[in-house]
């Protein structure tokens, strides 16, 4: 037989995989285990972030892995990704539909998921600076030169992050706040309030601190990052469909302001 000639034809009748596969009837095999033997009693958290990274963490750090899930779990219909559960309940769609698309839209560049590949690029390119000894001025000014913004720093709609503490209370308690990237990241904090700047570090910065220290790549972060909100948004779409269909948030005409063509008869 001729060897292949293109890539298509390479990869044409066969699905090449190193990650797994369903024997079905028989068994399944997750990253070269037995799902069902070797990983029966997995805790799901390990087991998500093993299927990312390949990598087995300790009981530690998963408990603080399940926290920067747990802590951003707000169960607010205003939040633009939980509203769009909420507004899916209110609709009557399917639950399922309605969180996969709040979901969606949690890539949000500017508040969700976005972010998470350069805060965590950030984030490791600063602890290498500072290992290095070399001027975290200069890498401040550098990532604020291409960027116009720190990834991590500042926020929005608030001054401070309420999440910041309780996540370094727990990363403390499991031994897991003194890494170098969450030093970095706090030195970053510290170089921005002492400057002009004054930003101050969010739960980006933080989050991608702790992942770094276990070892995550950036885009392992954000893969890891993609439920992190999902606990909050099932409450919404709950609440809004036990409501009357359409209630949610209703805008009045007289809360437009507009300033087109006035009221008018039509022929």
């Amino acid at each position: 037989m001729s060897p292949p000639t293109s890539p298509l034809e390479a990869h044409a009748r066969r699905l090449r995989t190193r990650m797994g596969g369903a024997f079905v009837g028989q068994r399944a095999v997750f990253r070269g285990q037995d799902l069902h033997v070797d990983l029966a009693d997995m805790d799901w958290m390990a087991l998500y972030v093993f299927g990312i990274t390949g990598q087995r963490y300790t009981p530690a750090q998963i408990r603080v892995l399940h926290a920067i899930w747990v802590y951003t779990s707000y169960p607010d219909a205003r939040i633009w990704n939980n509203r769009v559960a909420a507004l899916a309940g209110s609709a009557r769609s399917s639950g399922n539909l309605g969180v996969a698309a709040a979901l969606a839209v949690s890539e949000a560049e500017i508040y969700g998921r976005g972010i998470d590949i350069r805060a965590a690029s950030f984030v490791q390119r600063a602890a290498q600076v500072i290992e290095a000894g070399a001027s975290l001025d200069d890498c401040v000014r550098d990532e604020l030169q291409r960027h116009r913004a720190i990834a991590g720093y500042g926020r929005p709609i608030a001054a401070g992050d309420e999440r910041i503490a309780p996540i370094l209370r727990m990363a403390e308690r499991e031994g897991l706040a003194q890494g170098p990237h969450v030093r970095a990241a706090q030195a970053v904090e510290q170089h921005l309030q002492a400057g002009r700047w004054r930003l101050r570090m969010n739960y980006a910065a933080i989050t991608a601190a702790l992942t770094s220290d276990m070892g995550f790549t950036p885009r392992q972060h954000y893969q890891f990052g993609f439920p992190a909100f999902l606990a909050g948004m099932q409450p919404c779409y709950i609440e809004a469909s036990e409501q009357p269909a359409g209630t949610l948030l209703p805008l009045a005409c007289d809360d437009v302001a507009y300033e087109g063509p006035a009221a008018r008869r039509w022929p």
